[in-house]
Parts: C-alpha cells; structure tokens; sequence
C-alpha cells in the first residue's frame, strides 16, 4: 500500500506540474517573441544602467562594452560602482569604455563601506541609483545589470520595448548561463528550470497573480515605481534580491519576466563544487531559514524526483507503470530548457539525480547558514546569523 500510495503521490504531483502551474516547463515567456508582437516606442526614454562590482576584472570590460555597443535609439549611459575591488575592475571598465569609443558615458562610483542591514550588493546598487538621482537628468528607467552579463546589440531595445507597452514597473531578462563545462553542462539547465517551477513566469508577468520575481543579472526598473515603492532600502537586506525587488515593484504596477538568449552570463563555474557553492549561497534563504521548511522540502523533492524512477526500477504491478509514467512526464517537461541550452533530450532521464544533487546544494545551505557562514560572497557572510564559525 505504501508503493501504491507514492506512486499516486507522484503521478499527481507531475499533474499538477504539467497541467497547473502556469505551464512554466514550457519556456513561452520569451523576450523574442514579446518583442516580435510590440511597436516600437514614439519616444525612446533615457536609461542609466548601473553595474554593482566586486572584483570583476575579468568580466567586466565585456559587459560594459556590450552595453555601450547596444542599438539602442535612446540616451544610454553607465555607472559601474567599484565596491571595494582588489583586482583592478573599475580599470577595467574605464578601459571598455575606452575601446567602445564611449568613455563619456561612464562615470565609475567608488564604493564606501557597508553600513549594517545591507547586503553587498543592494548597497552598491542604492550607491550607483544615488548617483544618477545626482546627476542633472532623471532618466525614466535604470538598469540594474551585473557585472558579468554580455548582451546582443539588441537586448536593451527589445526590453524596453516590452516594458514600455506593457506600463511595467519591472522588465527582467533570465541571462543565458554559461553551459561550457561539465558541471554546467548537466547543472545549469536544471537551474533555469526550478526557478521556473518555483516561479512560473506567466504567473510572475499576469497583474492579477501575487507571484513575483525577476532575475537579477539584468532588471529593467521604472525609477519612479522604485521610488514610490520606498526605493532598494525597502529591501536592503534580502539575500535573494532579484525576487525581493519583484514583488515590491508589483504593488506599483505589472512586471514582467522572461527568457532570452540575447544576454549570457560570463561567470564559469569549472567545477560541480563551485556550481554547488553558487545555489547553496541562497537556497536556505529561499527556504526562510526555516528547518521546517527544509524537511518540507527534501520530502517534496524526494516524492517529486526521487520516487518515479525508484518505483520504475524496483516496484510491482501497476505502481512501476506509475512510477514510469512520472518519470517520463519528468522528462517530457524538462526537454523545453534543454532545447533553449542545447543539450540532448536524454539528458532528462538524468533529472532525478540532478535533483539529488540540488538537494545536497540546499542541505549544505542551511548547514552553512547555521554555522554562521551563510550567504557567501567573495569575502561577504551576508545571511542574517550572528553565529561566527
């Protein structure tokens, strides 16, 4: 009875799943095909793209030279904020600019120290924000970009053109990730596809639903929505700020997010170590902090995951077929990602260990977190426990 009640279990999760949430599995939510269906603004707003960096010399000469390359038809200008770089990075965005022909439209922002409740890359977004508010224009939109994400000539047009005939208080951009390495290759296609899942984008972009998020390598900000919603110190120390800022932008007006293939991340992760240092960075925060949470989370992904090819390879009967049909609506719904990164259908037969390793990446999120090592980034403990290791 036990077998058969899994097996149900995860049949109906996998209805759910393909039926229920938004059809997230499918990938629809894309800047090309917004775009393709949007005029073009009569009046193209100015933008000031602000770039937070820490130690990022050797990305981010790429990136400000991709955005100072963009066919954009409106006023775009830089502000990179050197938070504290030890590698030479704002020399390397001076640089860029340089080579780009287009040094004037830098202004690169010596970053000051971090005053308590911030995380480091919220303080140096609201120093880069500070900056423009300085200046003697007030642009419509800033553009909070990371410092490792390159962009077509096209991007930024086609975001603006969504955001503008959408009234969005947010237009977001999910960058390609880099899918070089092995580790890449089976981990970062899994990535894109849970933060779906947990966020379907149909449901994230329909003003009448409250889920919201956005992904933080490139975020398209009405400044006056921003400013309005009680500006970056409303979320100053949320840990996964992407999705913070999303749903405070939703109280303003819609948003929107979505797939692209038009901005790619730079940032390599060689190894399954440091893919897995990436996601445990934030996943407990994902969670609350919450040890409740996590149990509930290593149950569900278990039945989810875990059960379908377990009960395939070694129930009886009817539960095997169940388990078997699980197994291969996992797969069906996981090709949509694989084809955007290119990598063979098979592949989804192999989530169930992927998942598996998700959850190793989470569980050593929350052991990080309780020994008081959580949220960390390059020097930075930023999750929110006194606890020291």
């Amino acid at each position: 009875m036990i077998l058969e009640a899994l097996a149900l279990l995860s049949l109906a999760i996998w209805g759910y799943l393909l039926l229920g949430r938004g059809g997230f599995w499918l990938g629809r939510e894309r800047d090309d095909a917004a775009a393709a269906a949007l005029a073009s603004p009569s009046v193209w707003p100015e933008i000031v793209a602000v770039i937070p960096a820490r130690d990022e010399a050797q990305s981010i000469g790429e990136s400000v030279g991709s955005l100072l390359r963009q066919d954009y038809p409106g006023r775009l200008s830089l502000v990179v904020v050197d938070d504290q770089s030890s590698d030479g990075t704002a020399e390397a965005a001076r640089a860029a600019a340089e080579a780009a022909g287009a040094a004037a439209r830098l202004d690169v922002v010596a970053g000051g120290e971090r005053p308590p409740g911030w995380t480091g890359k919220l303080w140096a977004m609201r120093q880069g924000l500070a900056a423009v508010e300085s200046g003697a224009t007030a642009p419509e939109f800033v553009l909070f970009s990371d410092a490792d994400i390159a962009y077509q000539p096209r991007a930024l047009a086609r975001l603006v053109a969504i955001a503008e005939t959408k009234g969005a208080a947010l237009a977001s951009l999910m960058a390609k990730l880099s899918c070089e390495s092995a580790a890449e290759r089976w981990l970062a296609p899994a990535f894109v596809f849970f933060f779906q899942m947990l966020y379907p984008f149909a449901w994230a972009n329909d003003p009448r639903r409250g889920v919201a998020a956005a992904a933080g390598g490139c975020m398209l900000a009405r400044r006056a929505a921003l400013a309005a919603a009680g500006g970056l110190e409303a979320v100053r120390g949320a840990l996964i700020d992407d999705c913070a800022l999303g749903a405070l932008l939703k109280r303003q007006g819609p948003i929107w997010l979505g797939l692209t293939e038009d901005a790619v991340s730079l940032r390599p992760y060689p190894t399954f170590v440091s893919f897995g240092a990436m996601v445990a960075r934030s996943a407990f925060a994902e969670l609350r902090y919450s040890s409740l949470r996590l149990a509930g989370a290593i149950a569900g992904m278990a039945a989810t995951y875990l059960a379908p090819p377990l009960l395939t390879l070694f129930a009886d009967g009817w539960a095997r077929w169940a388990g078997a049909l699980a197994w291969a609506a996992m797969a069906a719904s996981f090709a949509p990602t694989l084809r955007l990164y290119r990598r063979p259908f098979a592949t989804g037969l192999a989530l169930p260990v992927i998942a598996l390793a998700y959850l190793v990446f989470t569980s050593a999120s929350a052991v990080l977190y309780w020994r008081g090592c959580g949220g960390y980034w390059k020097g930075r403990f930023q999750a929110p426990n006194d606890v020291r290791a």
